[in-house]
């Protein structure tokens, strides 16, 4: 009996200190907190913003800007090689800008409603961030 109360009382006192642990349990919120791989981005981390151009781009349209849906040349080749016409670009609407900003996102695949991959730019092409569900 003495052994099973130590025992009890060793894995309680345990667990009390690893349920505060970030990575385990009870922690700061970042427990709670998914995130994605460096060079990513969850879908619900995106501005609002993005997270209706997305919504526009699965729908088909219809989009506010005449370019959006045209096709992304990659000519910086930050995105990964693929035939040309595979990839279209959207923009993503930034708030008091007068213009289209610099927010885009790039999409490949076919059908253009149905992406293999979207990728996030704040920057107008300087880089980019993969887009995870």
């Amino acid at each position: 009996m003495r052994v099973a109360a130590t025992v009890a009382i060793g894995a309680g006192a345990l667990w009390g200190g690893l349920s505060g642990h970030p990575a385990l349990g009870r922690g700061d919120s970042a427990s709670t907190t998914q995130t994605a791989p460096a060079g990513t981005v969850l879908l619900a981390q995106l501005p609002p913003e993005a997270r209706q151009t997305h919504r526009l781009i699965l729908a088909g349209g219809p989009f506010p800007y005449d370019k959006d849906g045209s096709v992304f040349g990659n000519r910086e080749r930050l995105l990964p090689d693929r035939p040309r016409g595979h990839y279209r670009e959207y923009t993503v609407r930034t708030p008091g800008s007068r213009d289209r900003g610099a927010r885009r996102l790039v999409c490949g695949g076919r059908p253009p409603t149905l992406p293999e991959a979207c990728y996030y730019t704040d920057d107008h092409y300087a880089s980019f961030r993969l887009v995870a569900q």
